[in-house]
């Protein structure tokens, strides 16, 4: 593909679900284990997202929606020997594996970073975009989502290989776009992709927090998207940034064009990240190494308002890149009087916005990991399936789709409710017709 190719990135957010709620399920996610069992609201956390891809939209910039996955998942509790109706296996699950079913539950698929890592056809020596779906196996309650993403893909993208998910296994443990990063001159021309992970899948488990994300995912990733060696880098995740609750490699690192911007733990080894980065980039552009110094943002405080997991985009006739943050990262004294230096300085980060997705922030996501980034071609992104385009119809048919149908609260309690059920396949079965996702798009309707 020549290198003067238009191009541009679009953002797939993932839209979040009827069933949000604070589960606790996420092994090394602080917020998520701090907030478990609090009172959630669905219909916030839906406008919420909402809200931020008109944002982006409105901003000129190319914006996407992935739809929710069914919740609950009873094809997960059917396997589990659960037996019956859709009601007698919902009631079933709460009665003997209360576990379980909170997994079933979960409304986790609304982090769409997660969904799939992303080769656009400038980087593939097949000239195609290629996606594939993340196994996501190091958690059970994400493990159950690559089926429906690689069907919400293949419906999105037609034109595109949607690769099936790696095999479920700990080797070959795979969470998607949150463990990469593509750095380029220009969205059209080839750029270098920047594999970070946080073991090696043969050796032995690391104490404390898991490491999701093995290099042997990583690699097997890039050889069925054709990525050309000498542009491909390997990372490794610093085990400090995952003891700190870095649980992938986004909550302290983020890049776009030629920037890398992250955190002085964020890897293993820095210099050779920048020396590997530098090489796999030489003839294409010259990389920039954004690094935020511990003595001025503390891991903890970049972890706790989510710095890094912000989104980094070029907007239009902008020569600085913006950084979109959440409100907890302007709350923070460390990260906001960092943001303040950062935009004032003559660096390619010229502004920091704010938005509040507090009610993903409190299941442990950020900006980020709402949305799946996707480089595009004009004439790709003319072939995205309509209903996964925003525009301002399909915002207003959705904001009307969740008042109507999301519950203003959700606590631990309800969730046993069948009920809920009942409303979340009704929702769900409304939205394929909104969306033009075709018949029998999710399991309750086959």
């Amino acid at each position: 593909m020549a290198a003067q190719t238009k191009a541009m990135e679009a953002n797939f957010d993932g839209l979040i679900g009827p069933t949000h709620n604070y589960g606790g399920l996420s092994d090394g996610n602080l917020a998520s284990a701090s907030n478990a069992g609090l009172v959630a609201s669905p219909r916030a956390a839906a406008l919420q997202g909402l809200e931020k891809m008109k944002a982006m939209h409105d901003a000129g910039l190319w914006q996407g929606i992935l739809p929710p996955q069914q919740r609950p998942h009873l094809p997960t509790l059917r396997r589990a020997g659960f037996t019956g109706t859709d009601k007698q296996v919902f009631e079933a699950g709460w009665k003997d594996a209360p576990r379980l079913i909170k997994n079933c539950l979960s409304a986790s698929s609304m982090w769409a970073a997660n969904a799939a890592t992303v080769s656009p056809s400038a980087d593939s020596a097949d000239g195609r975009l290629h996606l594939t779906p993340a196994n996501l196996s190091t958690m059970l309650h994400r493990s159950i989502e690559h089926p429906q993403t690689q069907r919400a893909l293949e419906t999105a993208f037609p034109f595109a290989a949607v690769h099936t998910a790696l095999s479920e296994q700990s080797v070959f443990a795979d969470e998607g776009a949150a463990n990469h990063v593509r750095l380029c001159e220009t969205r059209g021309g080839q750029g270098v992709e920047l594999f970070v992970y946080g073991r090696d899948g043969y050796a032995a488990h690391r104490p404390g927090y898991p490491a999701r994300q093995t290099r042997q995912a990583s690699e097997a990733i890039a050889r069925s998207h054709h990525l050309d060696p000498v542009r491909t880098v390997y990372a490794l995740q610093s085990d400090a940034a995952i003891d700190a609750g870095a649980f992938h490699n986004d909550v302290v690192c983020v890049g776009a064009l030629q920037t890398l911007f992250y955190h002085e733990l964020a890897f293993a080894d820095t210099p050779a990240m920048q020396a590997d980065v530098t090489k796999a980039a030489s003839g294409l552009f010259t990389p920039s190494f954004v690094e935020v110094p511990l003595d001025e943002v503390p891991i903890a405080d970049a972890i706790k308002a989510y710095l890094f997991n912000s989104m980094l985009v070029q907007m239009p006739d902008e020569d600085r890149l913006t950084l979109i943050a959440p409100l907890e990262t302007q709350e923070n004294s460390a990260t906001k009087t960092y943001c303040d230096k950062l935009v004032a300085s003559n660096g390619p980060i010229g502004e920091v916005r704010y938005v509040d997705v507090r009610q993903s922030m409190r299941n442990g996501g950020g900006p980020a990991c709402l949305r799946l980034r996707v480089t595009l071609t004009e004439a790709e992104w003319a072939q995205v399936n309509p209903g996964n385009r925003f525009s301002p119809a399909l915002y207003e048919s959705l904001k009307n789709w969740v008042t109507k149908h999301y519950r203003e609260t959700l606590s631990p309690e309800d969730t046993r409710n069948p009920a809920l059920m009942t409303e979340s396949f009704t929702a769900l079965d409304e939205l394929t017709k909104i969306m033009g996702l075709g018949q029998n798009f999710y399991p309750f309707q086959r």
